[in-house]
């Protein structure tokens, strides 16, 4: 059960961080036997420098590209499934040039980006993978005319250029990372958003059956932040971060909601927005929200 809510955690968080700089589907249908991208970025065509700010994960989607992550290390069926997805897509570009009598242009091809914690020699070796020198360590190219790469998150060095990937990793890799997180200054653009979407990670993790040590570990780590997040909010009187909170997590969940709804949220107090917070959880549809606030109006 853990490895599809990682799976849908990868998705938001990929998401989150690349939509200011293009078009991102999560997931995108493609012709076949019905397979899904996990995530597929096209940049927006007037290219942001500000793709920087994203580090390693920012020169990935400076061209169109197919984000495939893994929360275990990926197996040879696993990246030849990936390899498929990307040809049908090749596919169908090559079909829309027919039908416009146009050819395909090289760049318009995505590339394909295997995220996993791990990769062995034997299964680089496997698909002809091997390292570049002007890239760094963990990015595993394949043959040219494949357009993919196999990123070992465990591989690439701890420099602030790898921080947004690295927090996809597993274990230590991924508690190095979060710390990194917590220490970015307030004001980074990508923050908070990162963090809360981490903080909805751990909640689904705690009502996750047999979780594994990585699991447990990591609920525990995250638990201790969000307190402390809590606290520091209270302590400042910052109601309107603590809505601001529960609003993407319940847009996040159940899409856009209606005004009036969150005109509701917004009346309600500190220990109440707390309470929701943990409520949530239960969620399975709006008419649960709507029972719960009117629950607490009454």
């Amino acid at each position: 059960m853990t490895r599809f809510i990682y799976d849908q955690f990868s998705k938001d968080y990929l998401e989150e961080l690349l939509k200011p700089y293009g078009e991102v589907q999560a997931p995108k249908r493609v012709a076949g036997e019905v397979r899904e991208i996990d995530v597929f970025f096209a940049p927006s065509s007037q290219q942001n420098s500000n793709l920087e700010t994203l580090g390693l994960l920012g020169r990935f989607a400076a061209t169109p590209a197919i984000f495939e992550p893994f929360r275990n290390a990926a197996s040879k069926d696993e990246i030849c499934d990936c390899l498929l997805k990307l040809l049908e897509v090749r596919g169908e570009l090559q079909r829309e040039a027919n039908r416009n009598k146009t050819s395909i242009a090289e760049s318009a091809i995505p590339k394909l980006w295997i995220l996993t914690p791990t990769a062995s020699t034997t299964l680089l070796s496997g698909f002809g993978a091997t390292q570049r020198v002007d890239w760094v360590s963990g990015v595993h190219f394949m043959a040219e005319y494949l357009r993919t790469a196999i990123v070992a998150i465990h591989q690439l060095p701890r420099t602030p250029e790898t921080l947004w990937l690295r927090v996809l990793g597993r274990g230590t890799v991924q508690n190095q990372a979060i710390d990194e997180f917590v220490a970015l200054p307030v004001n980074h653009p990508f923050r908070k958003a990162a963090l809360e979407l981490l903080y909805n990670l751990q909640k689904n993790l705690l009502v996750a059956q047999n979780p594994e040590e990585d699991d447990r570990e990591l609920v525990m780590r995250l638990a201790s932040l969000y307190q402390q997040d809590r606290e520091q909010a209270i302590q400042e009187g910052n109601k309107q971060g603590e809505q601001r909170l529960i609003i993407r997590q319940l847009n996040r969940r159940f899409g856009e909601i209606d005004s009036s709804l969150i005109e509701r949220v917004r009346e309600l107090s500190i220990e109440q927005l707390e309470a929701l917070g943990e409520a949530l959880l239960d969620f399975s549809a709006l008419t649960d929200l709507e029972a719960w606030l009117t629950q607490q109006e009454g």
